[in-house]
């Protein structure tokens, strides 16, 4: 008899035991749980301003431009004025937008995007290339009606050009900017589709062999393309960073549902070409960034010093 209250206490004993360690772990997730909250939502509402330098051939003059990627129409501060005087304080020589200044959702508006090119056009040259959020705005009209029409129309101003599949020249810099517009089935989720070897050529011509070439171009994944088709330096977005950033392991998935992707932010390089890849300075579907804070990104250009 002795024996079974032993056991019997024992028993309770390691069943409190357990249920102490349970409420522990409960207690530990929870925390961790509401930490990654709290920075998810942190960086998913700040920026930091990043400076870049790079030494392009065939460059006349040395330059300055402040590059936005992926707004989808976040506002930091009033009308985003943080972010209007940081460019300012750049004193940049020109703005280049790569795309999704907007959010293709039926419910978001385009204002915010608006009022910072209009804002930003008042003393700047703003060029303007699509992405994919553009891109489908004008493509299901069923959905968004005239919404494209009306950005378009909203941002116009002798400072704005918008750059679908097209190009411009600043010949004082003796630089070419073409804007790529991909089309939609380029940004498939879960699986990378094949460019075809001539799309670039027949979509924006071909690059200009004695002038700097600068590439506006959504979509990172194509940056070999990118390369053989000629570009000096392409600027893009998309990615977001990847979401989270962990060490090492850098961003943790794409837009396109692929794990860890190749290029999540940053400089790469491929040849002669140089890509900036910027992490956005928004989100569009989950509003939160972790270890992984929104990018602005000012770029200054140098001539190619002779070898």
């Amino acid at each position: 008899m002795i024996n079974s209250n032993l056991q019997i206490i024992r028993t309770e004993e390691r069943f409190a035991q357990m249920i102490s360690w349970i409420w522990i772990v409960v207690i530990v997730v929870m925390l961790v749980g509401i930490i990654m909250l709290a920075i998810g939502v942190i960086d998913g509402n700040r920026y930091v301003v990043r400076e870049e330098s790079f030494e392009l051939p065939k460059l006349t003059e040395s330059c300055r431009f402040v590059m936005i990627s992926d707004l989808h129409g976040k506002v930091y501060g009033r009308d985003n004025e943080k972010v209007i005087a940081d460019i300012r304080k750049a004193k940049p020589d020109f703005i280049v937008i790569v795309g999704d200044l907007i959010t293709s959702k039926p419910k978001a508006g385009i204002e915010a995007g608006v009022r910072l090119v209009n804002e930003l056009s008042k003393d700047y040259r703003v060029y303007y290339a699509l992405g994919n959020h553009e891109t489908k705005l004008k493509e299901k009209r069923e959905q968004f009606g005239e919404r494209y029409e009306e950005l378009m129309e909203a941002i116009k101003h002798p400072n704005v050009t918008v750059l679908e599949d097209a190009f411009c020249e600043l010949r004082e810099l003796n630089v070419r900017i073409t804007g790529l517009e991909l089309e939609r089935t380029y940004f498939a989720r879960l699986k990378k589709k094949e460019l075809p070897q001539d799309y670039l050529r027949k979509h924006v011509g071909v690059a200009k062999e004695d002038m700097c070439n600068i590439l506006l171009a959504h979509n990172p994944d194509y940056f070999e393309e990118y390369a053989e088709w000629g570009a000096d330096l392409v600027l893009s977005g998309h990615v977001h960073g990847g979401i989270m950033r962990l060490p090492v392991l850098g961003g943790v998935i794409s837009p396109s549902l692929v794990l860890f992707p190749r290029y999540d932010g940053g400089v790469f390089g491929m040849k002669e070409t140089t890509m900036l890849l910027g992490r956005g300075m928004g989100a569009h579907t989950i509003p939160l960034r972790f270890f992984n804070p929104a990018e602005l990104y000012v770029v200054s250009l140098e001539k190619k010093a002779d070898v």
